[in-house]
């Protein structure tokens, strides 16, 4: 179903893989939108290690191309070096392919929000937290997208160097 990489000296481990999700903090969601286009959308994230997780408003166009189409792929670039002397760049990118859904029960909402909220402010303390979380919570939509297929590429030069 997913395709194969071509230049496979370039494939990220899925180790490699997971450690660009982990510290990358945004990327773009790319979803089935109106009229057939493509919808591709840069959004916040956070990864658990098998899930992606994504906070938006309760409606709009990325939520109306959730409920028509529950495929989706969400890449993210962990380096791009542009190097004029080489008409080049060195970078390092990922890819998720999977479902994405709309999180209804609270409880996997309180976790989903939990999980970015530490992503993003590790630091705060939890009573802090606690009062944006809920100063927010009303108009809050989670989203939650399994991994089907995770893959990975970085440029030949940056495989050589290792």
């Amino acid at each position: 179903m997913f395709r194969e990489l071509r230049r496979k000296k370039q494939l990220l481990t899925a180790e490699a893989a997971a450690a660009v999700l982990t510290r990358g903090t945004s990327g773009v969601l790319a979803l089935a939108g109106d009229g057939g286009y493509p919808y591709a959308v840069p959004i916040s994230y956070v990864y658990d290690g098998n899930r992606l997780y994504f906070h938006c408003a309760r409606s709009g166009h990325k939520l109306d191309a959730i409920r028509r189409e529950e495929r989706a792929s969400f890449c993210v670039i962990d380096r791009d070096d542009v190097v004029p002397e080489e008409y080049t760049t060195y970078f390092r990118s990922v890819i998720a392919f999977g479902r994405i859904r709309i999180l209804e029960d609270e409880g996997e909402k309180r976790a989903a929000i939990e999980k970015l909220a530490l992503r993003y402010a590790p630091e705060d303390p939890p009573e802090r937290r606690e009062r944006a979380i809920q100063r927010d919570w009303a108009p809050l939509c989670l989203l939650e997208m399994s991994i089907e297929h995770l893959t990975g590429k970085e440029a030949i030069e940056l495989v050589e160097r290792a």
